[in-house]
């Protein structure tokens, strides 16, 4: 007999079938979860590659405890996932596509007003409309 074969399944574009209101009620407590100094710390350290309660404790000096409690929201809004390790557990991001935005915007923490100023500055070959003509 033959074995069934998986089924493949598409993951389409939420902006296809939700509208801005919908997606930004799914998306807050997402953005809650990371708003989150600690927690914030946590999930970039873990998007550098996949880390145990304990080399998280290490490299940011908290309590398994409070390293644990921080994580519980991650996992809540399946932002990092725990993978069974042995007898720990290792956190992985949910996915490697969400890291290099988490980076990206980490990065806005070391700009200064004149590189946020440039930032704001339109492109000088861009649009009309985009330069505000």
């Amino acid at each position: 007999m033959a074995r069934p074969s998986k089924l493949k399944v598409a993951v389409s574009d939420p902006a296809q079938w939700l509208g801005e209101r919908e997606r930004a009620r799914m998306l807050a407590p997402k953005l809650r979860a990371l708003a989150d100094e600690t927690r914030l710390m946590l999930i970039l350290l873990i998007a550098q590659r996949p880390r145990t309660v304990k080399e998280l404790q290490e490299a940011t000096g908290l309590s398994q405890t409070l390293v644990s409690h921080h994580l519980a929201p991650l996992r809540e809004q399946h932002l990092v996932e725990a993978i069974p390790k042995g007898r720990s557990n290792q956190y992985v991001m949910c996915c490697q596509t969400l890291a290099e935005p988490l980076r990206m915007f980490a990065s806005l923490a070391a700009m200064d007003p004149e590189t946020v100023a440039a930032c704001l500055q339109p492109e000088a070959d861009g649009p009309v409309e985009a330069r505000g003509a």
